[in-house]
């Protein structure tokens, strides 16, 4: 197996990224139990903690022309006359790039949010939400794990593309130990479970839709432990500090829309990124991509009481406000029973394996 150092196929910029921090580490001597939902939450992130190396059968590979075999649609080029001019194995180079470049953005975001997830135990000042983002924290490194295997078998890997790292960057020099939660746990967090759950429906790779399957589980709890937090915090807040953080989740909402466009992919196998732009935008693609993106984020942020003029007339702009309404707790619960039934598909496969191995005749 390559080392992943060895895979990308653009040079990161450096080995290291340090971003400079300045925020107060809070100590809490209140022990005694806190918010009951809280509570309820810590208590699942302790019980549900899992061995990527056991729960995932590494020995499954990746189909050859297209690694996770999604359906041609979901390539954004897909249509374009440059790619329908191209060899199959060209074709398959472009899926591979893609789709590599997409898992290296999950890789490189699940480390964003395992650092973020370590100041927020140092920072916030509640000891029940220090409790579970201590959870949160092993479960980034599982995740940052996982894709990190994925993509060795990729055979291609990319740094994390100029948006998202402009967002963290953003998430982590701010000293307010909210804005970590916001950039975090409601705008990375929630636009990546959308992404995964475009990759867990639709992938007809077994590893690859087990890898994001098991990821969106836990991912659903932390967003959910943003939202709590933040629902309480922020009625306490004054009006202008309400508009301060709307004016930055519009900011990073726009971010995190643009971070799609792989422009890194399309320069690296020699085609025109405005012309692969200008394929997308036309047939429509990205504009119905981009939408389904939000429909975590949006209806977490009316939840959470940041729905004031700023918010609600820039996602309309996006086109995205009608997500306001989604049931967020429905969306947590099919995430949690989806990946249990990929756990019994599993368990299944092993006990058929297991018979038939034991009717083998001896020798």
């Amino acid at each position: 197996m390559p080392s992943l150092k060895d895979i990308y196929a653009i040079e990161p910029d450096g080995s290291k990224w340090s971003v400079p921090q300045n925020y107060d580490v809070n100590f809490n001597w209140d022990y005694d139990d806190g918010r009951v939902a809280m509570a309820g939450l810590y208590r699942k992130g302790v019980e549900m903690q899992w061995d990527a190396n056991t729960r995932i059968d590494w020995t499954q590979e990746l189909d050859e022309d297209n690694p996770e075999q999604l359906p041609e649609a979901m390539l954004p080029i897909a249509g374009m006359a440059q790619y329908e001019a191209m060899s199959r194995q060209e074709k398959a180079t472009v899926r591979r790039h893609f789709q590599g470049w997409q898992i290296s953005q999950f890789m490189q975001g699940e480390q964003g949010a395992l650092i973020c997830a370590a100041k927020i135990v140092t920072q916030v000042p509640d000891m029940d939400s220090k409790f579970y983002a201590s959870t949160q924290v092993i479960d980034e490194a599982r995740h940052v794990e996982s894709y990190k295997r994925l993509l060795e078998k990729f055979k291609v890997a990319y740094p994390m593309t100029p948006p998202l790292q402009e967002l963290i960057d953003q998430v982590l020099r701010d000293s307010r130990w909210d804005m970590t939660y916001l950039g975090m746990q409601v705008v990375i967090e929630g636009l990546a479970l959308a992404a995964f759950q475009q990759i867990r429906d639709h992938a007809q790779n077994p590893l690859a839709a087990a890898v994001n399957a098991y990821v969106m589980q836990d991912e659903s709890r932390h967003v959910a432990f943003g939202r709590l937090a933040l629902r309480d915090y922020y009625p306490q807040l004054s009006q202008a500090e309400r508009n301060e953080r709307e004016e930055f989740l519009l900011e990073a909402c726009y971010l995190m829309r643009d971070r799609f466009d792989a422009v890194e992919v399309w320069k690296t196998l020699g085609l025109n990124p405005a012309d692969c732009a200008a394929h997308m935008y036309d047939s429509g693609f990205m504009q119905m991509f981009r939408s389904s993106l939000f429909t975590r984020i949006v209806p977490i942020v009316k939840d959470i009481g940041l729905w004031g003029p700023t918010i609600t007339k820039g996602y309309e702009t996006m086109g995205i406000l009608g997500f306001a309404d989604a049931d967020v707790q429905a969306l947590q619960e099919d995430d949690d029973n989806i990946a249990k039934e990929f756990d019994a598909r599993k368990t299944y496969v092993e006990s058929v394996m297991a018979r038939a191995g034991a009717m083998e005749p001896a020798e």
